[in-house]
């Protein structure tokens, strides 16, 4: 594997996710933003943040799957959520939790949550911007 997560000594280590990654691959992908589009470019969740988050995780990973990639090879997470309260992140980690558990993923990599005040259609409540690597 390309990717190992890992905490590093003396800093938090929190159930949610990891604090660091080391990757080794020679490919870098890079994911534009993945809000809670269905294939067909149509809306997923309005007004639900946690069906929102749902989709747009389930579409980080199917895109890196048409890259030949996977969920393992995520280095690092960005979470733009329209609102950013503690209730809202609770949000997006029950939407997280639920396309892991229909994936059968793990989404515990590095990440940084990015309070907004709107993104580029006001019914997007939640965009995830990935970067992975692979060999």
């Amino acid at each position: 594997m390309s990717v190992q997560l890992i905490n590093p000594d003396g800093v938090v280590n929190l159930p949610v996710h990891h604090q660091a990654s080391v990757a080794t691959g020679s490919r870098i992908i890079t994911l534009a933003g993945q809000v809670s589009w269905d294939a067909g470019a149509q809306l997923v969740g309005k007004g639900d943040l946690a069906a929102q988050a749902e989709q747009a995780y389930h579409n980080v990973a199917t895109a890196l799957q048409g890259l030949g990639a996977s969920t393992d090879d995520i280095t690092h997470v960005t979470v733009y959520v329209v609102g950013y309260t503690r209730a809202t992140g609770k949000q997006v980690m029950e939407g997280r939790q639920r396309a892991a558990d229909r994936l059968g993923v793990d989404f515990q990599h590095p990440g940084t949550f990015v309070g907004v005040t709107s993104l580029f259609d006001p019914d997007y409540l939640i965009e995830v911007q990935a970067t992975a690597v692979v060999d």
